[in-house]
C-alpha cells in the first residue's frame, strides 16, 4: 500500500462507529427497566394509599347506600362474578388462545 492508502485508511477508521457490547447493553438497559419499575411501583402505591384514604372518608357515606342497593344488585353481581369465572376458565386453556371480545 502507498502512504496515501494507508493516510486515507487511518481517516476511514476514526469514522468508524464504536463496538457494541451486548453485555454493558444488557445492563444499562436491565438498569432503565429496574427505575422504571421502581417508579410504577411508587406511583401505584401512593395511588392506593390516596384512594384507601378516599374511601375509608367516605365509607359513612356509602355503607347505607351500599345496603339499601346490595338487595337488588346481590343477582346482577352473582351473575357477573359466574360469567368473569368462566371467561377465566376458558381462557386458561391450553391452546385456545384468547376468547374474541
Amino acid at each position: 500500500m502507498t502512504p496515501a492508502d494507508e493516510r486515507l485508511r487511518a481517516l476511514l477508521e476514526m469514522d468508524e462507529p464504536p463496538a457494541r457490547d451486548p453485555a454493558f447493553s444488557a445492563a444499562v438497559m436491565e438498569q432503565v427497566m429496574r427505575r422504571r419499575w421502581l417508579q410504577d411501583l411508587g406511583f401505584l402505591a401512593g395511588l392506593s394509599l390516596v384512594g384507601g384514604a378516599a374511601l375509608w372518608g367516605l365509607w359513612p357515606v356509602l355503607e347505607p347506600a351500599l345496603i339499601a342497593i346490595s338487595g337488588r344488585l346481590a343477582p346482577a353481581a352473582a351473575a357477573l362474578a359466574v360469567g368473569a369465572s368462566a371467561l377465566a376458565a376458558l381462557r386458561a386453556l391450553p391452546g385456545q388462545g384468547e376468547v374474541p371480545a
